[in-house]
């Protein structure tokens, strides 16, 4: 999806005089063309052009054309991408700090709406999450609704039918998720999803609502489950050799444009698309299975070792997680 001569365009025609100076950024994402994050980033390269007068335009390149979910944050790192979408747990291990944001049943004290999480992880990135993602800027954080689990054809009203079933996951937090809950976790890239469902090769997947709906998952799937357990995090970041080449100008324009006011419009935005993903599930015939108190504080429980375990690791690497997760839950 290229929108770097419609953005040119808009400028002629709002009278702006041609740029002197241009430069096009190249972004990529592995996210389907209708997915939020690619709208997002479209209103963003509109409103940099605009702001620049034509000097400073972006070309996206949507649902992997560039690289997989894992490659995102290196094409950017290494220039092959300026600017690249990276979900955290596509890489266990790599963003550590950053997947503590996805822990389960875990959010800031005023609520899990994304427009508030996303804001949140933005204002603690440059004091807790620069280091990991070193080589890059980080533009913004965003974190998704908690994800659903959907199954393709397991009744999910009493939580014991997760036993033995093989459930799509993406990062360590989720892996052990689904193995407290006797499942066995698998592997699976987001855009081959629905191909897995309908082979059989997994009986679930690990989603927000929001997704289900980009990926046109509806017709391969029969429950889904809520509340959500436990979130994503995402990085929106430039890398340096990108960030280096721009005018002091243009990069003014970049920071003044991104940071925590993007996260949270980015964020209201995911809560939106969730909403009507959820529409589009039940339209589409998907069962919602709602969760019980008394469940809930089962799986509370049975998640708390969990949410230990991962502070834990990442303290004992060096770095200051249990200080990060009490600043974010703040």
């Amino acid at each position: 999806m290229k929108i770097k001569g419609s953005l040119c365009a808009m400028a002629l025609g709002l009278g702006l005089a041609p740029a002197a100076y241009a430069e096009t950024l190249k972004v990529s994402t592995f996210l389907p063309p209708n997915h939020a994050f690619n709208r997002m980033l479209t209103q963003w390269g509109e409103e940099l052009a605009e702001k620049s007068n034509g000097e400073l335009t972006v070309e996206l390149f949507p649902s992997g054309q560039l690289g997989p979910a894992p490659r995102q944050f290196d094409l950017a790192r290494t220039g092959a991408a300026d600017v690249a979408v990276v979900l955290s747990g596509a890489t266990p291990g790599r963003f550590p700090m950053a997947e503590l944001a996805g822990l389960p049943l875990t959010s800031p004290a005023a609520g899990n709406e994304s427009a508030i999480t996303s804001r949140r992880l933005t204002e603690l990135a440059p004091e807790y999450l620069a280091e990991e993602h070193a080589g890059t800027h980080i533009l913004w954080m965003a974190v998704t609704p908690p994800l659903k689990l959907h199954l393709k054809s397991a009744d999910p009203s009493d939580l014991s039918v997760f036993k033995g079933l093989r459930i799509r996951y993406a990062g360590a937090i989720w892996q052990q998720l689904i193995e407290a809950l006797g499942a066995s976790p698998v592997p699976v890239q987001p855009a081959e999803t629905g191909d897995a469902l309908a082979k059989g090769v997994v009986d679930g997947t690990a989603f927000p609502f929001e997704a289900t709906k980009s990926f046109d998952l509806a017709p391969v799937l029969g429950y889904s489950v809520e509340p959500g357990f436990a979130a994503a995090a995402f990085a929106v970041v430039m890398g340096d050799k990108a960030y280096d080449r721009l005018t002091p100008e243009l990069r003014k324009l970049v920071e003044e444009t991104t940071g925590p006011d993007r996260a949270e419009a980015f964020g209201k935005m995911l809560d939106e698309g969730e909403a009507e993903g959820r529409g589009y599930m039940s339209a589409g015939g998907v069962e919602i299975v709602t969760l019980t108190d008394d469940q809930l504080a089962t799986l509370r429980a049975e998640v708390s070792p969990i949410v230990e375990a991962m502070v834990k690791g990442v303290d004992d690497a060096g770095k200051p997680g249990r200080e990060f997760l009490s600043a974010y839950t703040q």
